[in-house]
């Protein structure tokens, strides 16, 4: 099967602080959205890393539930999905420490035992949990 890239861009001017940092999806969902240049992003109106991790790993986990649990496209049933990302500052800097889960679901015809054991695959087998058990590749290039 082909792989299918998507991208995200962010444009930073200045130093750490100050300045101007914006971040932009190809699915043009966002769009030179205010990113922050605090770590961790506190109650702000921008957003960071952690708050883009949380919503990637919400989102993946969904549909990975979604399809664990083999939902048609008709399907009455609901899942939320919330995330938590905790960050903690070490000796060499800020760094996610964990991400919490929180799914509540209505789905017909499902029992406690089948819904939590799916919830477990899917939170195995969802893309964002894999990824961050990945190795990270990088090309770095500095211009003059």
């Amino acid at each position: 099967m082909n792989p299918i890239t998507r991208k995200a861009s962010v444009h930073w001017i200045g130093g750490p602080r100050g300045g101007t940092r914006v971040v932009t999806t190809e699915s043009g969902v966002l769009k030179n959205a205010k990113f922050s240049s605090k770590i961790p992003v506190k109650k702000d109106a921008r957003t960071g890393p952690a708050e883009l991790i949380a919503a990637a790993h919400a989102t993946s986990f969904s549909l990975a539930l979604s399809n664990e649990l083999k939902l048609p496209p008709s399907s009455v049933g609901s899942i939320v999905t919330s995330a938590t990302v905790t960050q903690e500052q070490s000796a060499t800097g800020w760094m996610i420490k964990s991400i919490h889960l929180n799914v509540v679901a209505k789905i017909p015809k499902v029992t406690q035992g089948t819904f939590i054991d799916t919830a477990l695959r899917a939170k195995t087998n969802c893309m964002v949990s894999k990824l961050l058990r990945a190795n990270i590749s990088m090309n770095a290039k500095l211009e003059k």
